[in-house]
């Protein structure tokens, strides 16, 4: 046993007590299905040899469009399904708080364990949508010069995969915005779509017309309060200021907001062999406790292969998920899967 604040610490219980406490918008985002696991990619980098990057199969779908009509004289023309690779890479974050950061929160009446572990629960849940964010960056910056399969597929995908309103007569989204947008990048697919990622300018416009609903929920003590999550043509909206916020040369500011399917993106936690330590420096100070958090994030997107560079050793940081060049759509070097499968797109408005 380690002691934080004079309090008694177990690594162990700490952890497990983190995972426990309530985070509401973990939970809706986990129910919107639009973030989840891969199981093959966890099994390949879940060991705490600090495996950095997997490429695992990706199976493609049976070609096809029309049954052959059977009169008994024809023969049976037969095609085989492709078999492609997908590039998972693992993201490692690390901080650490000293007992001073927690101390003067810690008041008579509040529980030690309560007050810390729900600070960092929150603190997590910010982690990764900055890793989210990245990743969606990287996506939509694909690299689309050039005449090869990789360049062919990446220019397809963004081209179809965004709408741009900003030079339209209503260049902010409306009650149509949505839906244009995920039929232009999944046509009949786009049922798939569960998530929508937006800035607070965007969300404010919504709100302005009466199409978004925020989510409540009511807290131990019978307090309800909204939270940064609403309903959008039914779907869960995430609503974050880290979104892409881009100003012209006349002052005017594109917003984008990013749409996910179902299983779109793999954000998977899988730990870390210490992810929770505490240090006692007597010395400084005269004497200051030091709290330390490690995670491991597997990073992918379904339909897209992270494309590992060989400068990249150790952990993917959020540069390198939002640089362009490390992401392509899945290919195996002469034919591409249809971007009709890949259930990421976004919307770029003037709010």
């Amino acid at each position: 046993m380690t002691k934080f604040d004079s309090k008694t610490f177990n690594a162990e219980a700490f952890g497990a007590y983190v995972s426990k406490i309530p985070n509401v918008n973990k939970s809706e985002l986990a129910r919107s299905g639009a973030v989840q696991g891969n199981e093959n990619a966890k099994l390949a980098l879940s060991g705490q040899s600090g495996s950095l990057y997997a490429r695992i199969p990706y199976f493609g779908r049976i070609t096809g469009s029309t049954s052959q009509n059977n009169d008994g004289s024809t023969n049976v023309t037969s095609s085989s399904t492709t078999t492609y690779e997908q590039g998972f890479v693992v993201a490692s974050r690390m901080d650490s708080w000293t007992e001073r950061s927690f101390s003067k929160n810690i008041t008579a009446g509040v529980d030690f364990m309560d007050n810390v572990a729900e600070q960092i629960g929150e603190y997590k849940q910010e982690v990764k949508q900055g890793i989210l964010l990245a990743m969606l960056k990287g996506i939509f910056s694909m690299n689309i010069s050039g005449t090869d399969v990789k360049a062919k597929a990446a220019k397809e995908f963004i081209d179809n995969h965004t709408l741009d309103i900003t030079k339209e007569t209503e260049s902010a989204v409306g009650a149509a915005t949505l839906n244009r947008a995920i039929q232009k990048a999944c046509g009949d697919n786009k049922s798939a779509f569960s998530l929508v990622v937006m800035h607070s300018e965007v969300a404010t416009n919504l709100e302005n017309l009466q199409l978004m609903k925020y989510l409540t929920y009511t807290d131990k003590d019978g307090i309800t309060r909204d939270l940064a999550l609403g309903s959008w043509n039914g779907r869960t909206v995430l609503v974050d200021d880290g979104m892409p916020a881009e100003e012209d040369k006349d002052g005017v500011t594109s917003y984008t907001t990013y749409i996910l399917g179902k299983g779109a993106i793999t954000l998977d936690d899988i730990g870390d062999s210490v992810p929770y330590e505490m240090s006692r420096d007597a010395k400084t100070n005269g004497g200051e406790d030091t709290l330390y958090v490690r995670d491991r994030y597997i990073c992918g997107a379904d339909g897209l292969s992270f494309e590992k560079p060989a400068s990249l050793v150790g952990s993917a940081s959020n540069d390198d998920l939002s640089d362009g060049k490390n992401w392509a759509v899945i290919n195996d070097g002469t034919k591409h899967i249809p971007h009709k499968s890949i259930a990421i797109a976004r919307i770029i408005s003037k709010g």
